[in-house]
């Protein structure tokens, strides 16, 4: 499909490899979906380049001659012009520890090669959607300081500019009761046509009246006594307030002393919140992404090594039962082979998703339990307050929704559908033994079911380190 050179450019983004083919097969996936796309084969290339022209989006591999991935990120995020560009790693290497030091270096994605256009693409929008919302962000919060300057002008230039303000502006005058001093309202000496719609009155009935005690009654009383603190302390106020009032509902406001009393500025807020909620989902968006597996939409390995370094800890303190259960699938080699990987992967998706539905629907229901893929056709279960019976009791479950698949599985020397294996381990955790214990006991439970004939549990007994 070729790509209208008239549209719209969707984000200027840099590719850096050392291999052409690699280079020529995205930029031209990236081409034709609208992205303005631009290619070198070397760091030393990428780093001029960038000097030249500043991208959106850098998507960089690591295993490059003279000067790896790492070393580009890291000489980035040491320039000042040049360290806010994102970096995406999109490389071979499908190690924890690359992953980790690619972060480490300042990346904020990773993808693994062989990629998926779809998942690379959803990567890029992510990050290009941050990028706008933060830009109009950054100049909604430049116009509201800039309003903000205003207000600490005379008395005159504040009555020059109230009509043609977009912001709400007015200047209060105490009312003091005569015999003790205090504070009782404030009287209404300027206020603009903004305040006057917010009051729902005209400005000719504002000005000289005593207003504001009862607005905020019913906005929120205990505010006037922070405008009362203004005046008689002398210390300033801002802060946001949730008013609804048309098609605005969120206001920003600064209050300064003025005299025996203060000038205050409201400005409406409203497109700066919706910003800041886009963004927080963004934000949301890509750490979900950052703990779920691509293929089978369950948490991925790096998701359940955290989960079970709290969980470990947890437990240790608690000195509470963790039970894990480790699982693949049988003869899973064969299956690919004969059917072909597009199937192997429909399959994994398949049982990830039974699984996941198998954990969840449980009786009663238990949020910590956690399904993950574990690496290739391998996941992992981890139960939780749950000791060897219960264990069992979620396996049995598992080989049973796996059987009810009945994905058929011609090559297979066990049975003619899709089965699997599955160990199981429970231990006491100690803070004193790391957590790769009980997964080396899992593991040595599922080489037993394997050696045992597959399509089986078996479990790992031993007491605790």
């Amino acid at each position: 499909m070729n790509h209208d050179s008239q549209s719209e450019n969707k984000g200027n983004i840099l590719l850096v490899d050392d291999i052409p083919e690699n280079l020529q097969l995205l930029s031209d996936l990236l081409n034709d979906l609208g992205y303005n796309v631009r290619s070198v084969t070397s760091g030393r290339m990428a780093l001029k380049t960038v000097k030249i022209k500043q991208p959106d989006v850098i998507l960089l591999d690591i295993k490059m001659p003279e000067m790896d991935g790492f070393q580009v990120c890291q000489a980035l995020k040491a320039d000042e012009n040049l360290c806010k560009i994102p970096v995406i790693f999109i490389s071979a290497l499908d190690d924890v520890f690359d992953k980790v030091t690619a972060f480490k270096f300042g990346a904020i994605d990773y993808i693994t090669k062989p990629f998926q256009i779809e998942e690379v693409v959803l990567r890029l929008e992510s990050q290009l959607t941050i990028q706008r919302q933060q830009r109009l962000l950054e100049k909604e919060i430049i116009k509201r300081r800039e309003a903000e300057e205003v207000l600490y002008q005379s008395r005159a230039l504040l009555s020059s500019i109230l009509n043609s303000s977009l912001d709400g502006i007015a200047a209060m005058q105490a009312v003091r009761d005569p015999t003790t001093g205090n504070i009782e309202d404030f009287r209404c000496l300027v206020v603009n046509p903004v305040i006057a719609k917010a009051f729902e009155r005209r400005r000719e009935d504002m000005i000289g009246k005593l207003v504001l005690r009862k607005f905020l009654s019913r906005l929120e009383p205990e505010l006037f006594n922070s405008f009362v603190d203004i005046v008689e302390i002398g210390e300033s106020l801002e802060r946001d307030f949730y008013y609804p009032s048309g098609d605005s509902s969120w206001f920003h406001f600064v209050a300064v002393k003025l005299g025996d009393g203060f000038a205050i500025t409201i400005r409406d807020i409203t497109a700066r919140k919706k910003i800041e909620i886009s963004l927080q989902d963004a934000n949301q968006k890509l750490e979900e992404l950052a703990n779920l597996d691509g293929l089978t939409q369950v948490a991925n390995r790096r998701c359940f090594n955290k989960k079970l370094q709290t969980e470990w800890v947890n437990l240790a303190q608690t000195q509470q039962l963790l039970t894990l259960i480790l699982f693949d699938l049988d003869e899973f080699k064969h299956y690919n082979d004969y059917y072909g990987h597009l199937a192997g992967d429909d399959c994994l998706l398949k049982i990830a998703q039974a699984v996941y539905q198998c954990i969840r629907h449980q009786d009663p229901y238990r949020p910590m339990d956690l399904i993950a893929r574990y690496g290739g056709e391998e996941f992992v279960v981890l139960l939780p307050n749950t000791d060897l019976e219960g264990g069992i009791k979620v396996a049995t479950r598992i080989q049973q929704a796996i059987h009810n698949l009945a994905i058929p599985h011609e090559q297979s020397t066990v049975k003619d559908i899709v089965t699997v294996s599955l160990g199981i381990a429970s231990i006491i955790p100690t803070l004193d033994v790391k957590p790769d214990i009980v997964i080396a006991y899992a593991d040595k439970a599922l080489y037993d079911a394997k050696q045992q004939g597959r399509d089986r549990y078996c479990r790992y007994t031993s007491p605790n380190p």
